[in-house]
């Protein structure tokens, strides 16, 4: 079997019927222990107090408003090179999803950053290049209304999402690439394997961020679902429109 089956989207629509209920319940269930656990059966921290629960939503949020750029980058060379039309609509329905996330990361980093830095908003390497990564996002989606041909609108929204991918790398590697930035190092390092925060609230955050990412995913395959159904229904429309 192979993967490029699903981008049929006949096959693509059976698959993610079949599989979305089972992933809404463990993406839900995944996030209301993180949160739960995170929130109500965490210690306070001896020096952020109990600010520092604000973990187990602005980290999983921001993670997810990163990657799920780098999912529709993948998504839209996809288009770009083999041309087909889910792989572009799975990019233009996880669009929506990564600026929710952004804008949770954004608000939640101003509520924690307040009472750690004295104030709501710096203009720290990576909250900068944060908050330009949420205004491609608002162009990508912006882009994709204003051209009617959909294919138009695939190959030029895919070109925006290479160039904010630029903006992607910079949130999630900021902190390395400038070190007078305000905000903190990445408190779990996939490269090394090594984390600054201790098990207590290592657990819950970890249930959390796997929670968020499978919300992502089944949120992705609802719209993108939704989006070839719109699709199917403009064609049929246009088509009776001709006879």
């Amino acid at each position: 079997m192979s993967l490029w089956e699903y981008a049929n989207p006949v096959k693509f629509l059976r698959l993610s019927e079949r599989v979305l209920p089972v992933l809404w319940i463990l993406a839900i269930s995944s996030v209301v222990v993180g949160l739960v656990w995170g929130f109500f059966l965490t210690p306070d921290d001896y020096r952020q107090g109990s600010t520092v629960k604000i973990i187990y939503i602005h980290v999983p949020a921001a993670l997810m408003a990163i990657n799920a750029w780098f999912m529709m980058l993948v998504t839209s060379l996809i288009w770009l090179i083999r041309r087909h039309h889910v792989s572009a609509l799975a990019a233009k329905a996880a669009a929506p999803v990564g600026v929710i996330m952004t804008i949770i990361a954004l608000v939640t980093g101003a509520i924690w950053g307040q009472p750690m830095w004295g104030t709501w908003w710096a203009w720290d390497p990576r909250l900068t290049s944060f908050l330009i990564l949420f205004l491609f996002y608002l162009g990508y989606i912006a882009l994709w209304e204003a051209i009617e041909d959909p294919d138009t609108a695939a190959d030029l929204t895919s070109v925006l999402c290479m160039v904010g991918s630029v903006f992607a790398i910079l949130s999630r590697y900021a902190v390395n690439f400038w070190n007078q930035g305000l905000h903190q190092g990445t408190s779990v390092p996939v490269a090394t394997g090594q984390r600054s925060v201790d098990d207590v609230f290592f657990v819950p955050l970890a249930i959390s961020m796997i929670g968020f990412g499978l919300l992502f995913l089944a949120l992705v395959l609802y719209r993108t679902g939704t989006e070839i159904r719109i699709r199917r229904t403009k064609a049929l429309l246009a088509r009776e429109g001709r006879n």
